[in-house]
């Protein structure tokens, strides 16, 4: 934290009442119910279930679960939920954890938990608090990333496809091949980044908040995570054939900067489209909005749980 890091709250040392927010449209793990069911056992006597999804009020029921008297919050789910239950926590004293069901987990396996229910509950029960910045951009919270351009696309037709044919990894690959083919012409993007200006062309803008998603796909930017400021990759691409390209040196981790993409280092930016408005990505989910899109770290910060190995040492995806 720039300002100094804030006393742990209290409520943190105890965690005695524990609730576990569940999304059961996340994954094939969340609809489960033997797994949440494990988990709660792991989460021992004080655990309550508490259930919500995406068309109802996060924060209300985060609420509840505080007026409830909860000492710590679970958000039980994919990156989606993760990230719901953290824009409504920020700046709050109850910590929050994260129970992997979703179908990429990518702030959970960041954080290095199990995506074995039980066991990760276990790992929850066991750990400790540490206070954390999250991005922002135009006032909403993001855990991972944030992204304009071809990615959000490829989120619309993947939520189309998985209503057909359910939530499973190898359709979120076929929604990439489809969305690449229905690809017209690139964006034209005004960034200022700390001040400097910069006029691009591109299909994709990606900005990572995440080390562990950086380097999952062998990708520059781990050591501005570290730094506490934005990866802004800005890629290359500006064809189908350049998006196919990017595509194949991305599953094999050989991708390289100057050639593929552009980082850029910032600590707040704003991007501008040409257009008027929009479709902007964060941590799964996707919203249109008008330009221009405003990027900066939270003021407040985020207590966020770390499993009990981990507590002895500071790693740099407790950042993102």
């Amino acid at each position: 934290m720039t300002n100094g890091t804030p006393p742990e709250p209290s409520v943190a040392l105890r965690r005695q009442a524990v609730a576990l927010i569940a999304n059961p449209s996340s994954g094939g793990n969340a609809k489960d119910e033997e797994a949440i069911r494990r988990a709660m056992d792991a989460l021992g006597d004080g655990a309550s279930l508490y259930r919500w999804s995406p068309e109802s009020d996060i924060v209300a029921t985060v609420r509840k679960a505080l007026d409830d008297g909860a000492e710590m919050i679970v958000a039980a789910g994919g990156d989606g939920t993760a990230m719901a239950v953290a824009g409504a926590l920020v700046g709050q004293e109850v910590p929050m954890a994260v129970l992997p069901l979703g179908t990429f987990n990518f702030f959970a396996r960041g954080l290095r938990l199990s995506e074995d229910a039980e066991e990760a509950a276990r790992a929850i029960r066991e750990g400790s608090a540490h206070p954390i910045r999250v991005g922002e951009v135009n006032g909403r919270v993001f855990l991972n990333n944030a992204s304009l351009g071809i990615y959000p696309s490829i989120l619309k037709a993947r939520e189309d496809i998985y209503a057909r044919w359910g939530r499973r990894r190898i359709v979120a690959h076929w929604s990439v091949f489809k969305t690449f083919l229905r690809f017209q012409r690139p964006m034209r993007l005004k960034i200022t980044a700390d001040g400097e200006t910069r006029n691009r062309r591109t299909a994709l803008v990606f900005i990572a908040r995440s080390a562990y998603q950086l380097d999952f796909f062998g990708l520059d930017g781990a050591t501005v995570i570290s730094d506490d400021a934005f990866a802004v990759l800005v890629a290359k691409a500006q064809s189908r054939r350049d998006l196919f390209r990017l595509s194949s040196r991305l599953v094999r981790r050989k991708t390289k900067q100057g050639e593929d993409y552009e980082l850029i280092r910032a600590k707040t930016f704003e991007i501008e489209t040409a257009r008027g408005r929009g479709l902007l990505a964060f941590d799964g989910e996707k919203c249109r909005e008008e330009s221009p899109f405003r990027f900066k770290m939270s003021d407040a910060p985020l207590w966020i749980v770390l499993p009990a190995k981990d507590t002895d040492t500071e790693t740099q995806d407790t950042t993102a």
